[in-house]
């Protein structure tokens, strides 16, 4: 899946906010990748309001992973602006595309909600630079998208989740955010082809 890495304007400087806004875009576009290869797997879902509801939680497992990632690389503050900026964007995204799905409606709250939820679940489980999100961490993520998915044969998505949709997510995220803070991250942009906090919308 391409994502997006680089500016096309090379030479011009770029916010924290926009780059922050540019990596939650990057992030909808893998969960929605990551929730058409659950579908290609066989796991069904009946209605856009319910695909739209496992997005989410792609979401707020990359959210979380953002922060993490970026922890240490940045001083405090801008880790809070980054943070907030991509929630923010995020739950823009998700309310345009819950306006297209269910109607009119303030669909915003609720996102933030869960967002803020799985910030403070997320950050009690470990996460280590080296290997990224615990087996904890995982398996809650794929709890919530197996709930979230229904019944119809869905004993198997926690796993699939666990073992092959979070690291592939997690793959395609920290390729984003290294392409654009090639420097804190040690990543040659030449090679690119190819602790939980709460914050208000």
């Amino acid at each position: 899946m391409r994502v997006r890495t680089r500016w096309n304007q090379k030479d011009k400087d770029h916010t924290l906010e926009e780059i922050a806004s540019v990596i939650a875009a990057n992030s909808w576009k893998i969960a929605g990748e990551s929730l058409l290869n659950l579908e290609n797997e066989g796991f069904e879902t009946i209605s856009h309001s319910q695909r739209l509801d496992v997005i989410a939680e792609f979401c707020a497992y990359l959210l979380h992973c953002a922060d993490r990632l970026v922890y240490g690389k940045f001083d405090e503050d801008e880790r809070a602006r980054f943070i907030t900026v991509m929630g923010s964007r995020l739950v823009g995204i998700m309310q345009d595309n819950r306006v297209d799905a269910n109607g009119p409606g303030d669909y915003r709250a609720a996102f933030v909600d869960l967002l803020n939820a799985r910030m403070d679940e997320y950050s009690e489980c470990k996460y280590s630079e080296k290997e990224g999100p615990g087996f904890g961490l995982r398996r809650q993520f794929g709890e919530h998208v197996r709930v979230t998915m229904g019944a119809k044969d869905n004993k198997w998505i926690t796993d699939y989740v666990l073992d092959g949709e979070a690291p592939k997510a997690l793959e395609h995220l920290k390729r984003a955010i290294g392409g654009m803070f090639p420097e804190q991250f040690g990543m040659d942009t030449r090679a690119l082809r190819g602790a939980g906090r709460n914050w208000d919308a």
